[in-house]
């Protein structure tokens, strides 16, 4: 059998079902075709990782797809990430946490991928998507001409033909396209993941009877938090999912801790027990019955091209991955999508595509390695609870500053807008990767043991960070976005001051990595703001406190 379409999506997971929903609704004429290997509807709970979204995901999901009401309804909300600097302990409440104590302004979610693919299936075939699942992809032959591309594929036992003028590969990890054209790109990240999925809820409030800890949220569901259990080299996660289900996963730099220690569950939970003995004891009851449970190495990876002015396309995990951390994954989706939605558009309407390909290419391509640098040679530092929480909020600062704006306020493809802007992005860039290698060199001058110290580091109570997270929802016209982006530069500036201030007080010889220069560039911002308090720098206590040397703890 033969047959046409406008666009074909290889794949229908959450990349492929969201791109073609997002098609649709911007055109309802659009003819679009999307195969997936998987029969519909899939299971629920333990379907696939990547359960947790942060904003730019969450508000894709929300606002321009429109599907608040099914993520109100039949997801969690998100209670924030939440981090414990817990290596080695059981005594979980006396150990330093990062969090908030009260929900921020914009909303994320986590989700039932199992639910919510099935969801996304019932709303593409409302809205006139052909989604054929029980489809195998067997061949693709992309024309370079204006011809089109034609997709072979096989279903209900027969072989078929598709046709089509576009071809998108959102066929994850498999990646067709990506395979056919030898696109592969490796990075420098080398670390591993392995993830199960349990039955029932793990309760962090039976970590503790002090009723000051137990207070410490309104309301008090930390269990709602996309929770991490750090340590040095590795973090642990934590994942409420809506179908009474818990998501856990070690992720881990494969230098440090590697795979042949937990690619079992058995070795995963003996692992957990030796490095995390108090979550362990959590998760360790017969009520939390074992569902499934995989693994990946190397997880990480770039792609040589994922945008092409001959109508095809890579979107999800059939372009790039970064890494599970910061929950990038959705937000990665959202923007491939928009970018292939508008390159569909733009051809449609005559316009030639292939210089837009390549400047969506050259956008793309930047907000991952400048992504990728939060996380490559960095796993060393996490679990360090005077200098981790620091990087938190810089992180943190630095999405909503530059890129969370950008999706928020539909100008991921105003071009003009952002070439005016693009002294602003260089100076946050920089910012950024001299930051970096400041908080590198912090961590491995701080030497010694961890010794828990009790903080709560509330991000509810920091005003400017609260505002910049609420301020993600404000419309803004072209001025009013220019001069947000510059302010928000300005507030990065005196953030980077005030670290490295700090860095300087427990390490006076400590190498500004460029900083310096940078920010005496800018005098003209103004006196700076005071960013952070005492308890963020552990004033509270010395850094030999909180880093004790190994040699007071010898017998």
């Amino acid at each position: 059998m033969s047959a046409q379409a406008d666009v074909v999506i290889l794949g229908g997971g959450l990349a492929g079902l969201t791109l073609a929903i997002q098609l649709r609704q911007r055109d309802p004429s659009l003819t679009v075709t999307v195969l997936e290997r998987r029969t519909h509807p899939v299971r629920e709970a333990a379907f696939k990782v990547g359960e947790s979204t942060v904003e730019i995901g969450a508000h894709y999901f929300a606002d321009v797809l429109g599907f608040r009401d099914h993520l109100e309804t039949q997801q969690l909300r998100k209670f924030g990430f939440r981090f414990f600097f817990s290596e080695g302990r059981e005594d979980l409440d006396q150990c330093t946490e990062l969090g908030v104590s009260e929900l921020l302004p914009t909303p994320s979610w986590q989700l039932d991928r199992g639910r919510f693919e099935n969801f996304l299936g019932e709303q593409a075939r409302a809205l006139g998507v052909k989604f054929l699942d029980g489809s195998t992809v067997r061949t693709i032959e992309l024309s370079k001409d204006d011809a089109p591309h034609t997709v072979g594929f096989d279903r209900g036992g027969a072989s078929h033909t598709m046709s089509s003028r576009w071809v998108v590969d959102a066929a994850g990890r498999a990646g067709l396209i990506k395979r056919k054209l030898d696109l592969a790109q490796p990075n420098d990240h080398d670390a591993n993941a392995v993830w199960w999925r349990v039955d029932g809820y793990i309760e962090p409030q039976q970590w503790s009877d002090d009723p000051a800890w137990l207070g410490r949220c309104n309301p008090p569901a930390r269990w709602r938090s996309t929770n991490h259990m750090c340590g040095p080299g590795y973090w642990f996660w934590l994942i409420p999912l809506a179908s009474n289900s818990h998501s856990l996963g070690i992720v881990c730099d494969a230098k440090m801790h590697p795979l042949d220690t937990m690619n079992t569950h058995a070795k995963a939970m003996d692992w957990l027990r030796t490095h995390q003995p108090g979550v362990a004891q959590s998760v360790d009851k017969p009520e939390h019955a074992l569902q499934d449970f995989l693994f990946f190495r190397h997880f990480s990876y770039g792609c040589k091209q994922v945008f092409s002015g001959d109508r095809w396309a890579l979107t999800g995990e059939a372009g790039l991955f970064l890494d599970p951390f910061y929950s990038p994954g959705s937000d990665f989706i959202a923007m491939s999508n928009t970018f292939i939605v508008d390159l569909i558009e733009k051809d449609r309407a005559g316009q030639p595509v292939a210089p837009y390909a390549s400047i969506y290419e050259q956008l793309y391509v930047s907000f991952y390695e400048n992504t990728l640098t939060l996380y490559q040679d960095q796993y060393p530092l996490f679990g360090d609870a005077q200098v981790m929480p620091l990087k938190v909020i810089w992180d943190y600062t630095y999405y909503w500053a530059l890129l969370a704006p950008v999706f928020f306020n539909q100008r991921l493809t105003a071009i003009p807008l952002l070439g005016r802007l693009r002294d602003a992005f260089t100076q946050g860039r920089d910012l950024n990767l001299s930051m970096q290698a400041l908080l590198r060199e912090w961590g491995e001058r701080n030497t010694g043991p961890l010794v828990p110290d009790r903080r709560f580091l509330n991000q509810w109570n920091i005003d400017w960070f609260h505002e910049m997270n609420r301020a993600l929802n404000d419309p803004l016209d072209d001025a009013q976005f220019d001069a947000r982006l510059r302010a928000n530069v300005v507030r990065m500036r005196w953030l980077a001051a005030e670290m490295l201030d700090e860095a300087r007080r427990t390490h006076p010889d400590i190498d500004d990595h460029g900083l310096d220069a940078q920010l005496a560039a800018f005098r003209d911002d103004g006196p700076p703001m005071p960013c952070l308090d005492d308890a963020w720098y552990a004033r509270m206590a010395t850094t030999s406190d909180i880093h004790q040397p190994a040699e007071a703890l010898a017998p």
